[in-house]
């Protein structure tokens, strides 16, 4: 199969990835849970994990990492730890439904600072205008899950620090191929999955946590402070109640040395050729339009398509039943849609990752012009 639905999850992960995983499962038990060798192994592999992650992402101190179950898990931590019924919180226009649906069942004012695909500066103007009424809290996808769309976020958490706004980060599609560092962003917090651009195991997420006092999504053992009946009041336990995924936990670390080794930008180079590779040969095929960015770097490693009189679901259904893998429908961002104005139809998209080919994307090409011939 030509896997091209990294966006939802990478498939391809280092091969250290699942040995790694296979060995915690059969020689780790639980951190914080005892002095004997399995405890102290887990032990270990989660503070090498913390380290790992503190330093790619320039957190400053490994214990304001937490682990997650995945974004949505990370984000709804951090907007229930800033936001109340009733506040005022700015989104830009391609938000996930990890962030609206939160903040409708919260009850909070929504506002959205929307702006025309690919056009940062318009971006940028509407999240100042927007900021002008003041909010409680401003939410930012860095890259849209359905365009590749990178957002100006340095500039958007620079406004939110001048105004004296918490900024809270949505990494889902950048984590792993562009910068993302808390020191530079001041974040309040920057939530991010373990099984996309860092080649980790399903079930795993990172929450970079900035200063303040998060509040917990779930209570109960940490292994520390064990008479106490509240949460303790420090980083990471105070967020990761309960038993640590330990073969995803040790799964993660082998992701993030991967990154770390090939190198950020490496990727995203790898991964931009392989989008306008895309973008040009589906382009000169009859009756489709693509969604590509003018300026490469305002577009990361996905790319959403349409083709005239053809239902999206159907064309993702025809290419997985001809071996390749990508993604139709609302991509779980209506938002994303309504501000492209594809919200009725959907698109169909194509995302890869490192481990993917120019082969591959000829083949993606070559199975979508038999399509529409037939």
């Amino acid at each position: 199969m030509i896997y091209l639905d990294s966006a939802a999850t990478t498939m391809q992960k280092p091969p250290a990835v699942p040995r790694a995983a296979a060995y915690a499962m059969t020689h780790m038990a639980s951190p914080g849970r005892g002095g004997h060798q399995p405890a102290m192994r887990a032990a270990e592999t989660t503070f090498a994990c913390r380290r790992a992650a503190a330093e790619l992402f320039g957190v400053s101190d490994p214990e304001r990492v937490v682990f997650t179950l995945n974004a949505t898990h990370g984000l709804n931590i951090a907007i229930r730890s800033l936001v109340r019924a009733g506040d005022r919180v700015v989104i830009s226009g391609w938000e996930h439904n990890a962030v609206t649906r939160p903040l409708h069942g919260l009850g909070a004012e929504v506002v959205v600072a929307g702006g025309p695909l690919f056009d940062r500066a318009a971006q940028l103007a509407a999240f100042e205008r927007a900021l002008e009424d003041g909010a409680k809290a401003a939410i930012c996808t860095h890259v849209s899950n359905v365009f590749g769309f990178v957002l100006p976020v340095e500039e958007i958490a620079g406004l939110c620090r001048r105004r004296g706004v918490p900024f809270i980060l949505d990494a889902s599609q950048s984590a792993g191929c562009l910068p993302v560092r808390q020191e530079q962003l001041n974040a309040a917090f920057i939530a991010m999955p373990g099984h996309k651009g860092l080649y980790g195991p399903q079930g795993t997420g990172l929450l970079l946590c900035g200063e303040g006092q998060p509040e917990p999504l779930l209570e109960g053992g940490t292994g520390s402070l064990s008479a106490l009946q509240t949460m303790p009041d420090f980083l990471p336990d105070r967020l990761e109640a309960g038993t640590h995924n330990m073969p995803g936990i040790a799964g993660l670390l082998e992701g993030l040395r991967y990154v770390r080794s090939r190198g950020t930008e490496a990727i995203l180079r790898r991964e931009r050729r392989l989008i306008r590779q895309a973008a040009r040969g589906l382009a000169a095929l009859p009756d489709l339009q693509v969604y590509e960015a003018e300026n490469p770097v305002d577009q990361a490693g996905v790319l959403s398509f349409r083709v005239k009189g053809m239902d999206c679901e159907e064309v993702g259904e025809q290419l997985g039943r001809h071996g390749i893998a990508v993604r139709a429908g609302l991509h779980c961002a209506p938002t994303a849609h309504q501000s492209a104005g594809t919200l009725e139809t959907g698109t169909v998209r194509l995302s890869v990752s490192d481990f993917n080919t120019p082969a591959e994307i000829e083949r993606l090409i070559y199975v979508l012009s038999r399509l529409g011939r037939e």
